[in-house]
């Protein structure tokens, strides 16, 4: 199996008792596709991570927003280039915008000047159903006032990570159209959380359409179940069948912890990962591991003893 190095292009660090992350407070919460997650509401630093990882090659990482508090935005990218100084991790960042609000040419245009910010996430509010969908609700990406925010993304060297269930794909495939310049990233394999046959069909045919769009990449990550072990019985099909979509090219491994420790592990996850790619030539291994990460969120070569 592959041995070489890892780069983890999807986590989070947090300390809830020192900052503020609402859905993470003591007496918060919220809706939340994985259950009851208060095992997640204490301190999660690239210490802990590093203990959680140690029998893989992780060389390098990629945080993503935090649902931090959405009042302070560059709080959040202030709080992890601290991290990063002291921890030689993350060595990029996702940073939150909410990119229908009217201060977001200001917010867009900060977040773009810290050295590790390389893309935005903004969860595109809408239909939670496939019925809602269906009756005709839309998310954020059908908004102009969201759409004028998301323009905004392209000049300043941005990449957008998307994340929203497969029935809004439509919306998706179309925002790719229309802004075939802006790099998308695919958050979590397209959320395939409905795995019946005819769930796993219908996400099968939401992401084809999006693997139409050149511009769109996916993260193979988030592939948990509530209160149900992460198993490659489970998963496996799902991490073929999008590495068959979209190609080794534009695909790339990453753990979501320290959420996903709600289902799994992380030895688990890579293993996991490993074991479906064991039987491809090495070139591919090594992009899906690392070299797509490092091209798409412009991570230096790094090696294990940088770190």
């Amino acid at each position: 199996m592959y041995h070489g190095p890892i780069i983890d292009a999807h986590l989070h660090f947090w300390e809830p008792d020192k900052n503020n992350h609402p859905w993470l407070a003591k007496d918060a919460m919220v809706p939340f596709r994985y259950g009851d997650y208060s095992a997640l509401k204490k301190k999660y630093l690239p210490d802990d991570y590093r203990r959680d990882c140690r029998e893989h090659n992780i060389v390098a990482s990629v945080y993503i927003d935090a649902e931090w508090d959405p009042g302070d935005p560059v709080g959040e990218t202030r709080y992890i280039h601290a991290l990063a100084t002291q921890y030689k991790q993350p060595n990029a960042m996702v940073a939150q915008a909410w990119l229908d609000h009217p201060d977001v040419e200001t917010v867009l245009s900060a977040q773009a000047q810290w050295p590790l910010v390389r893309s935005i996430r903004h969860k595109p509010a809408g239909p939670e159903t496939v019925e809602a969908a269906l009756a005709g609700q839309r998310t954020l990406m059908s908004s102009d006032k969201w759409l004028r925010g998301f323009a905004m993304l392209q000049p300043l060297g941005l990449h957008f990570d998307l994340q929203t269930p497969w029935w809004n794909f439509a919306e998706a495939a179309r925002l790719a159209r229309n802004f075939p310049d802006t790099m998308i990233i695919l958050n979590h394999t397209g959320l395939p959380s409905d795995r019946t046959p005819e769930g796993l069909q219908a996400w099968h045919d939401a992401m084809a359409l999006l693997a139409e769009q050149e511009n769109i990449v996916v993260k193979i990550s988030g592939l948990g179940q509530r209160y149900r072990p992460w198993t490659l019985k489970d998963n496996g099909w799902i991490i073929k069948e999008t590495l068959a979509m979209f190609g080794y090219k534009r695909c790339m491994f990453a753990s979501n912890f320290p959420v996903d420790s709600l289902c799994s592990t992380l030895n688990t996850v890579w293993n996991g990962f490993k074991s479906m790619t064991h039987e491809l030539p090495v070139q591919e291994q090594s992009a899906l591991f690392y070299e797509n990460a490092s091209r798409i969120y412009r991570i230096s070569p790094l090696l294990e003893d940088d770190l």
